[in-house]
Parts: C-alpha cells; structure tokens; sequence
C-alpha cells in the first residue's frame, strides 16, 4: 500500500538542523526528527514527531556529520550528527561531489554529507586516501562520484527509444503546476524564451499562450513529433531538432527567459556545469533563469539527483536569486522533490 503523504512540512537546514518556516525545535524533538527519518514511496523524505508524518525538506543531504570515529568491535564506522544523535555507516557507502565532499548512507539507508572537521577526522583515521579511494586496515575502498555518470543519455536513440516504446514518465500531460502557478504571479513581459530539452512540450506551449515566442529544442525527433502532435496551431513557437549542447552560435546571448524543466536532471550529471555554461551563454545581458529542480537522493538516473546546496553552488557565482522555495501544490508523486528558483544573470 502507497503511503498518503502528510501536509506537515519540516525543514532540515545547511547545518542539519530541523526547523520550520519561522524557528527551530528543541534539542529533543530535533533528535527524534533526526532518527525518524526515512524515504517515502516517491524517494522524498519523511519523519515522525509525536506519532505525526511529516515531509522533509533538506537543503543539503538529510544528514549533515559533524563527527566520525572507526570501528572499535566491528566494521561499522560511527557518525555523530546534530544534537547528539548517532548513526552507523560503512567505508563502502561513500561517495564524493565535485567540491570534495564525502557523502555515504547510514546502515539505515539515510544519506549524510561530511562537515570539514568529519572529513579530516576520516582522513585521520585511514591507513591513506587519494582522489579515487580510501585504504583502512588493509583494505582499499573505491570512493566513486557522487552521481554516477552515464554519457548513454547523451544519445538521440536513447530518449527516442522511450518516447517509442513508453509514456514518458516525465510527460505529466499538461504544463509543470509549478509553472502554472508561479509564471502568472512575476508578470514576465512579453519575452524571448528557451525551453531546453522541451520533451512534449506542455511547458513550452503553455509559455506561448501567454504570448512568450519561445523556441523549443530537443534532441529527439520523437519528442519533437508528439509535441507538434499535441500543439499544432500555436505561431509563436519554434519546435528544433538539436543536442543542447550543440547550438548555433547564433543564438548567444538572444533569450530573455531560459526555462529549466527535466533537462538538468536527464543530462550526464557530468554536464551540469556545462548546461549552467550554456544558459549564461545564451541569455541576454541580465536575462533570467525560471527553473523546476528536483531535490532528491538518487545517484543514478535518468532522472538523476541533485540537492539545493548543489544547485545553488553552481549557479550562485553569476545569478541573483530572486525566489528560492520548494514548491508545496504539485502532483503527488513530486511532492516534496520540487524547487523553484527565478534567478537573474548577473553583469559581466
């Protein structure tokens, strides 16, 4: 039976401290919120406080350790977090972002990311480390990349072969809710807009009809197909064939809007700071980024994961956040997984 997801919302903060909108809990309920925590049917996060559900929202990783220690009886390595609550994790969990980070899975399945001080204290305690793996007590760990590469999904015949074979699970049928809702309250003037990776382009039509000319791309011919299928009579829309990352150059610095949507998500994880490379490329001098992001632990894709620290370091250098939020009226197998942001490109 599928789990009913709660209406509660707990946020857990850059220092894996649990809070609401407007203040922290106390020492005690912040360890129970800690140790109740577990994935929910669609991979968000839930706890439990007082017999109440609650979903999570977690800037970075769920948990955030504070402090490491080695195995004293077994092979299970200690991890202290916030308010005093301990967990187990092995060698073999952990994994590394680009920033160097240590992230890893408790026993229970939860993912922790490693503060400064419990990555040097690892580091301390292992016989030696280098870029791709840790040694302890004889024994060679591979730490491999925290989201696993898959240069598969670069290929047209791969997506192609799902829109042949499948209703795309992306495909919602309509426009994303948080578009629906969010576009009509910033009062975007009338703008030049790119949706990259348009899939069957609800989104890029739904920017169309509110009078946007919008230039739709994606790199399968079968995509392409079901969106002019499903949106023959809009003018100011241009439906185009490429690999987003090969785009006439032309186009550099010609959108007012780039509109991000189950395309950071789909790419080689590999490409994200490629794909952060091209939207400034193409924006107009202080164009904007309206994106829908998924926070969510899930290591290999398609769809990969990502978290809003994540997002957040690649995109904080050259935009101006102007709304951040996790978005709480989506469908339900998204809730808890979305985050809107509208950014705007910052001056050379």
């Amino acid at each position: 039976m599928k789990q009913e997801l709660p209406h509660e919302y707990i946020i857990i903060d850059e220092q894996g401290l649990p809070r609401t909108a407007d203040a922290h809990f106390s020492p005690e309920i912040s360890a129970e919120i800690l140790r109740q925590l577990r994935f929910a049917d669609n991979g968000a996060m839930l706890t439990e406080v007082s017999g109440q559900l609650a979903l999570v929202e977690a800037f970075d990783e769920p948990f955030i350790g504070k402090a490491v220690a080695p195995p004293t009886k077994n092979i299970f390595w200690s991890l202290e977090l916030p308010f005093q609550v301990r967990m187990k994790f092995l060698l073999s969990s952990l994994s590394c972002d680009e920033w160097d980070r240590f992230h890893g899975l408790t026993t229970e399945g939860i993912p922790f990311v490693l503060s400064d001080t419990a990555q040097n204290q690892l580091f301390d305690a292992v016989d030696e480390f280098s870029d791709d793996g840790l040694k302890y007590s004889g024994q060679e760990y591979a730490v491999p990349q925290w989201l696993s590469p898959n240069a598969e999904v670069q290929s047209e015949s791969f997506w192609s072969n799902i829109y042949q074979t499948e209703k795309p699970g992306w495909d919602l049928g309509e426009p994303s809710p948080v578009l629906k809702d969010l576009l009509p309250r910033l009062k975007i003037p009338k703008s030049r807009v790119l949706v990259l990776g348009s899939g069957p382009g609800h989104d890029a039509a739904y920017f169309a009809e509110q009078g946007h000319v919008v230039t739709a791309v994606d790199i399968s011919p079968e995509a392409l197909k079901t969106s002019k299928a499903n949106y023959p009579v809009l003018r100011n829309i241009t439906w185009v064939e490429a690999d987003i990352f090969k785009l006439p150059r032309e186009w550099l610095g010609q959108f007012d809007v780039i509109f991000e949507h189950t395309c950071y998500c789909a790419i080689n994880p590999a490409l994200r700071s490629q794909l952060v490379k091209s939207w400034l490329q193409l924006l107009a001098p202080q164009g904007h980024l309206l994106g829908v992001f998924f926070a969510m632990e899930k290591r290999q894709g398609p769809p990969f994961g990502g978290s809003e620290w994540e997002i957040r370091q690649r995109l904080k250098e050259r935009f101006h956040f102007l709304f951040w939020g996790r978005w709480r009226q989506s469908i339900a197998r998204r809730n808890g997984l979305e985050l809107a942001v509208y950014a705007q490109k910052k001056s050379e």
